[in-house]
């Protein structure tokens, strides 16, 4: 049997209990839709500014999730995400960039990490994989938002060697792969193909089928996770959630099963002080 690392709370959040177990007073997870005050095709805890929605709507329903999380929308930190690899180590003194307005948000960077507590690392997502890294016994939290670009362009695998670079040995990192859309919604062109055949080492077994003549379901997922173990993390410090934002439309957004207009759900994580 799957083990399953989210559970849905009552305020329609997905959260990740078992690393709440480590007593560093972490908390992390994901939005779904539910439980906001957009309407169609935002409907209805639309948290992205870059969709146009009203853009007031939006900051509202964000200042809704940092009630829920108890966590002041002032002390977030967003990347621009525009689907590379770069990774910043963030900080206090970064606290709100991207939390209030677009062109606020760390320029250039879809990867996130931090030591400081109070400080929510939030990214945003309607299919890319969301992954989350966590070392305990170093108290370090991480973000990184992999759409396929991301993905072949390593970027979990270059979160690690960042880590690792910061003292942290791969054997004390966590890392959990959140919802996003699976294989079976997931169909790509030879292109994208021939870009995961030159990040993957040629030992994995490819994690792509054929679906018609020139194109393939992709497992974004399993892509990620054979990425990370070919850098060394254990395979049992990854751990990968089953939900697929496509097939659950009723709770998620899904930029390709909803035709590009739709809303953006986030993820996040923080240790409270």
């Amino acid at each position: 049997m799957v083990h399953e690392p989210f559970i849905q709370t009552e305020d329609d959040l997905l959260l990740i209990p078992e690393w709440e177990k480590h007593g560093r007073h972490i908390i992390a997870g994901f939005t779904t839709r539910l439980g906001g005050i957009g309407q169609t095709p935002y409907h209805s805890l639309n948290v992205g500014l870059h969709v146009s929605d009203d853009d007031s709507i939006v900051i509202k329903n964000r200042q809704l999730v940092s009630v829920k999380l108890d966590f002041p929308v002032e002390q977030w930190v967003i990347g621009e995400q525009i689907h590379d690899s770069n990774i910043k180590k963030v900080s206090r003194s970064d606290w709100g960039k991207g939390a209030l307005s677009l062109n606020s948000a760390i320029n250039g960077v879809d990867g996130l990490y931090t030591k400081d507590k109070d400080t929510l690392l939030v990214s945003l997502y309607a299919d890319c994989v969301p992954l989350y890294f966590f070392a305990p016994k170093h108290e370090m939290i991480g973000l990184a938002h992999a759409g396929w670009k991301g993905t072949v362009g390593k970027i979990g695998p270059k979160m690690i060697e960042m880590w690792k670079n910061e003292g942290i040995d791969i054997n004390d990192i966590l890392v959990i792969i959140g919802p996003s859309i699976g294989q079976e919604e997931y169909e790509v062109d030879a292109n994208v193909i021939r870009a995961v055949d030159q990040a993957l080492p040629q030992t994995e077994a490819p994690p792509y089928i054929e679906s018609r003549p020139g194109h393939f379901l992709l497992d974004l997922k399993t892509l990620n996770k054979q990425l990370l173990i070919e850098a060394g993390l254990p395979s049992n410090c990854v751990k990968t959630s089953q939900y697929c934002t496509a097939r659950r439309t009723d709770l998620f957004f899904s930029h390709r099963k909803e035709q590009g207009k739709t809303g953006r759900m986030m993820s996040f994580i923080g240790m409270k002080s």
